[in-house]
């Protein structure tokens, strides 16, 4: 079985996860929610085996174009949800979290993404592109999650202001707290991936420890909107709104950063 296969797989097993988060979300019977979690979970594995001979195959990390990093992607937002969800019980998150993962499998299978592997430029040959590609993604998958869990908020407390409470249980003030905790968690995986092993790679790649590359800029962007969440919440006490408008905020950022970098401008983190 190559990998290919496994990832068309896995691509099945997330369909088929959201199907059963949503029939959870409609039906609130628990064992939809259970059966979607461990679609997603096997879907992991299976995923994670993809991963593993795509590496066997090219011979390189298996994030050096646009169809294995969106790929990795969506195996770090399974991996980072199946964590998550497995501590707090977010089963009312699963529909549309997963969708983002459906989405991100459904770009990676286009056939406008090119599958083949090919050679890697020297500047690339580095153990420092494992560390600095996959780490990153890590950080913004539980960015992600942060960011589907503000928009829950928004809409949670819209509904506690006119009186009608929760049925699942995730209140906004849980929702604002897994919001922070996730965040907690991604901040210093993308401060680490993003910025410092970046740092280091580039300089031992192009000399420079920074070079204002687009990617560079808006990494660096996005990294702040995050601080910025941290600091406010930290040190002024913000809570609820203003945080889940900036946790959005950065989420898009960090989008941007990934996509609209890569298509939009040139620069030295351009796939081909």
């Amino acid at each position: 079985m190559n990998e290919s296969t496994l990832f068309l797989i896995s691509f099945i097993l997330y369909i088929f996860s959201a199907f059963f988060y949503f029939a959870f979300l409609f039906s609130k019977k628990i064992k939809f929610a259970k059966r979607g979690y461990w679609a997603a979970a096997i879907g992991l594995a299976i995923h994670t085996a993809a991963l593993v001979l795509r590496i066997f195959e090219s011979g390189h990390a298996p994030f050096t174009n646009m169809y294995e990093s969106l790929s990795f992607f969506g195996w770090s937002a399974v991996f980072a949800y199946v964590f998550v969800e497995a501590k707090f019980k977010l089963r009312k998150a699963g529909p549309y979290y997963m969708l983002i993962v459906i989405a991100l499998m459904a770009l990676a299978s286009s056939p406008l993404m090119p599958k083949e592997a090919t050679p890697l430029v020297p500047a690339l040959q580095s153990y420092w592109l494992w560390l600095h590609v996959s780490i990153t993604l890590i950080g913004e998958a539980f960015f992600c999650i942060a960011f589907v869990t503000s928009i829950m908020y928004l809409k949670a407390i819209s509904k506690e202001k006119r009186g009608i409470d929760s049925e699942s249980g995730l209140t906004s003030e849980k929702l604002d707290s897994i919001s922070y905790r996730v965040i907690a968690i991604g901040f210093p995986l993308f401060t680490l991936g993003g910025l410092v092993f970046g740092m280091v790679w580039a300089y031992k790649a192009w000399g420079s420890y920074w070079s204002w590359d687009p990617k560079e800029v808006w990494t660096l962007i996005t990294w702040f909107i995050f601080a910025l969440y941290l600091h406010t919440r930290l040190v002024m006490g913000w809570k609820g709104k203003k945080s889940a408008i900036v946790a959005i905020i950065g989420f898009l950022a960090a989008l941007f950063t990934y996509f609209g970098v890569n298509y939009l401008l040139t620069g030295l983190h351009s796939y081909a």
